[in-house]
């Protein structure tokens, strides 16, 4: 029996391809093929773009797939939510969709938008957005390069970003976000009722989680003179407590432990006050909660 599973082909292709490697997912590709490979034979991968996923999903052709809330959304496809990756091309917040005005056409908010023509990929989106504030306005599809329709051919654009840049460069502002968009791991929801498929995207949700949950944390390790130990502990945040063992040289312990990796710079030097030596920083690939 075989899973298959949908992945992103685009710009979040290879975020999630390093995602699932750090997982303990080898998956390699040609650069014109839609069938990766993968070394688990109970999985099957098939490249599309987001866009399309969920419908995939609904329809069972896929029996799971990665894609984000915004086009689940945008599609109204009935599927299983399984997990909620935060990550990206960039970074690891939400992507929002936004709405972008030039910046000297003097539309400050939503409500300036009435009877105005805006342009956007998320047509249905939009559509909720602009009922949900009583503004109506002539929504048309752009194929692409949306940014630079506004103001020559539209009032206002409806656009995804994660850093605010390129709409900036084209001189556009954010007047309101639309929708905050991370990308779900979805599943079929007959696939989902399957005790064999659900326990294979179960497993692959955890590995998945973990290898997310690692990407922000290192591992420590070190020695300490028994007598500096509880200085040392009370200068080390922790995962939960850490790993204490014995050395072989009498009154000494090695200390182990994990943290987030952003506040490695300041506890260092308060370790090494405290008494600790051979201090020793570590990747981690997964972290299983």
């Amino acid at each position: 029996m075989q899973l298959k599973l949908g992945l992103p082909k685009g710009s979040l292709q290879e975020a999630t391809f390093k995602m699932f490697k750090k997982a303990g997912y080898s998956i390699s590709v040609g650069s014109r093929s839609y069938f990766p490979s993968v070394d688990d034979k109970e999985i099957q991968i098939i490249l599309l773009r987001a866009q399309e996923m969920s419908r995939y999903v609904e329809d069972g052709v896929l029996d799971c797939g990665m894609t984000g809330k915004d086009w689940i959304m945008e599609n109204d496809s009935n599927v299983t939510e399984v997990l909620d990756l935060v990550y990206g091309k960039q970074g690891k917040n939400p992507v929002r969709w936004v709405l972008a005005v030039p910046n000297d056409s003097g539309i400050e908010t939503v409500k300036d938008l009435q009877g105005k023509r805006i342009a956007t990929e998320v047509v249905g989106l939009t559509k909720q957005y602009l009922d949900k504030n009583g503004v109506t306005a002539d929504i048309e599809f752009s194929w692409g390069a949306t940014e630079v329709k506004a103001p020559s051919l539209v009032d206002a654009i409806v656009e995804l970003t994660e850093t605010g840049s390129s709409l900036k460069a084209n001189n556009l502002k954010i007047i309101d976000t639309v929708v905050e968009s991370t990308t779900k791991l979805i599943a079929n929801n007959e696939s989902w009722q399957d005790p064999w498929k659900k326990k294979k995207i179960e497993t692959i949700a955890l590995l998945l989680k973990s290898a997310l949950s690692a990407g922000s944390k290192v591992g420590l390790k070190m020695n300490v003179a028994e007598d500096n130990l509880k200085k040392v502990i009370e200068a080390l945040p922790a995962l939960k407590r850490p790993t204490i063992s014995q050395l072989s040289e009498d009154g000494w312990v090695a200390v182990e432990t994990v943290i987030e990796e952003h506040v490695v710079r300041e506890i260092v030097p308060k370790l090494k006050d405290a008494g600790a030596e051979g201090i020793i920083e570590y990747p981690l690939n997964k972290v299983i909660l």
